[in-house]
């Protein structure tokens, strides 16, 4: 049933919004519709009403922006101010909505708009670090805050790059925006921490600078306490998780549920920058092997492990990113049919999709096969089985499959400094990607042999390096090299500084003799003959119906 503020009875004539030219947009003009749904939702703000602002948030904004907004903004902050009380928190909510649908309808924004949204962030963020929000939000929009404030971030660096197409307009406010691109990092990250920001002391800090957005995001973790709640939670002092954050005591879960979803942010801001090391180390509070609240919301739990699972690749830690993979793409594949009607869907299939690229790269660096669910490797062989194939022979045609998956499935990686207007202008928004890709391919171009050893060494429990080096056709020297080589590849440092191994077997060097030991598979074989009877007994019931019918 439609609620009150999605009734089409009360509608004012479409024209000013409904998809006609960009000249005819009325940024004070607010249509009846808008006005009962700024008013619905202010209230239930106000009453804390989580299960109402969830229902508005994605049903209600979602469905008045397909029909009246598609093409256009919604009506300004200053025009819908009277339906709530002119509510200076309320608004900043409002503006947040405004920019992100600006961002996902309209193109080409300007950089204007672009800073805008930058200091309607700010302005937001300073007021919760303040702690004077006193309200419950859903989840799935607080996340979502902390989601676009990274996609924004990300998209004003990759739009800051692309200078060659430029007018003198732009490139006059960008360099507005990057007047002060040296402003001590210690000095804004002091500001932030103690939380006394407000509009005027912004002007200092760039559109958009990395420094800002991080100490944003760091900022909002250590003010919340997020860490030492998760802590204290494994000593059942705490009960964030089992609450998905809420506080059902009538306090407010903002700055924590922010403080949160933040520490995801900050993986993907490094994972973007390259410093995947950092990354891991931001999500470390949160562990990865429960249920947690970044779970609850099926973007979060999708970008959560997507990241993790591509720093750990390109820090070699092949199992870990494997098994994180195997488990969010078995989730997927399971439930992906519930969130088809979700706003976020296409990005789920399309994350979906790039976590198989990964997987088939995991798997053809470092085999663990082991590691893998049946159905999800059903799935990644009809996808990439021959790609697969060619990836283990390491010639011209393993090297562009490896280069065409990592493309695929890789972050959009961004030059965070900001560009010298004064030099002939070129595009550089791929100069990031380029260098992620090379420092990958070398890795790939290093691992060149192995799996020829692999291949040999998985036929023998004791081989000769003798007998070995004959049969790859080369001298006993190099194959010492290569199999030290192996030994340094298929071991990385693990999340708590300890060498680990990724290889599914593992041998030792006595006398010139290579022995072989071989890991034992600890997949439980029960599991798969129960989900055979499971699935014989579902089509005996399906076949039963059809008699019956």
């Amino acid at each position: 049933m439609a609620s009150a503020y999605d009734r089409e009875d009360g509608l004012a004539p479409p024209q000013p919004h409904g998809g006609g030219p960009a000249d005819a947009y009325d940024p004070n003009y607010v249509p009846d519709s808008v006005k009962t749904f700024v008013v619905h939702l202010y209230r239930h703000i106000r009453d804390k009403n989580v299960f109402e602002i969830n229902q508005m948030y994605e049903g209600g904004f979602q469905r008045l922006s397909d029909r009246l907004f598609r093409d256009s903004p919604w009506p300004s902050a200053d025009a819908v101010a009277p339906y709530c009380d002119g509510d200076h928190v309320f608004l900043l909510l409002y503006r947040e909505l405004w920019y992100r649908h600006a961002y996902a309808r309209l193109s080409p924004l300007t950089a204007s708009h672009r800073s805008e949204s930058w200091s309607n962030y700010c302005d937001l963020f300073s007021v919760v670090l303040h702690g004077v929000v006193n309200m419950q939000l859903p989840n799935q929009w607080l996340w979502d805050m902390v989601d676009e404030f990274v996609y924004q971030f990300q998209s004003f660096c990759q739009y800051r790059a692309k200078l060659k197409n430029k007018t003198d307009d732009e490139l006059k406010q960008l360099k507005q925006f990057d007047k002060v691109n040296l402003f001590p990092f210690a000095f804004i990250y002091l500001i932030l921490l103690v939380c006394v920001l407000d509009s005027s002391s912004l002007s200092i800090v760039q559109a958009w600078n990395v420094y800002g957005v991080l100490n944003y995001l760091q900022a909002l973790v250590e003010k919340s306490d997020i860490a030492q709640i998760l802590e204290r939670e494994k000593e059942g002092l705490e009960q964030f998780t089992a609450t998905d954050g809420y506080d059902y005591q009538g306090g407010s879960n903002v700055l924590k549920v922010l403080g949160y979803y933040s520490m995801i942010g900050l993986l993907r801001i490094h994972c973007l920058l390259g410093d995947y090391h950092t990354g891991l180390k931001c999500l470390a509070p949160i562990n990865l092997n429960q249920q947690g609240v970044y779970t609850i919301v099926i973007g979060s739990h999708i970008s959560t492990i997507y990241h993790y699972g591509f720093a750990n690749l390109m820090m070699r830690r092949y199992v870990d990113a494997t098994k994180e993979f195997n488990k969010i793409l078995l989730y997927i594949l399971k439930y992906k049919q519930y969130h088809q009607k979700s706003p976020q869907y296409d990005q789920i299939l399309k994350k979906n999709e790039q976590m198989y690229a990964l997987l088939a790269i995991c798997l053809s660096l470092c085999p663990q096969n082991k590691l893998i669910d049946e159905n999800v490797s059903t799935q990644l062989k009809e996808k990439y089985n021959d790609k697969m194939t060619k990836m283990l022979r390491f010639d011209d045609e393993a090297y562009a499959a490896y280069d065409e998956l990592f493309s695929y499935a890789c972050p959009k990686f961004i030059t965070p400094s900001p560009p010298v207007l004064d030099q002939p202008l070129t595009n550089y928004n791929q100069d990031a990607y380029r260098l992620q890709l090379k420092l990958f391919l070398y890795e790939v171009k290093q691992q060149q042999l192995l799996s020829g050893i692999r291949s040999y060494l998985k036929l023998y429990s004791a081989i000769t390096i003798a007998k070995l080096a004959q049969y790859m056709e080369m001298d006993e020297a190099t194959l010492r090299s290569i199999l030290l080589t192996y030994k340094h590849k298929m071991h990385a440092v693990d999340s708590n500084g300890k060498i680990v191994s990724s290889a599914d077997f593992d041998f030792y060097i006595n006398e010139d003799v290579i022995h072989v030991v071989e890991s034992k598979s600890n997949k439980p074989q029960g599991d798969y003959f129960l989900r055979q009877i499971l699935k014989f007994e579902e089509t005996i019931a399906e076949l039963e119906k059809v008699q019956l019918d």
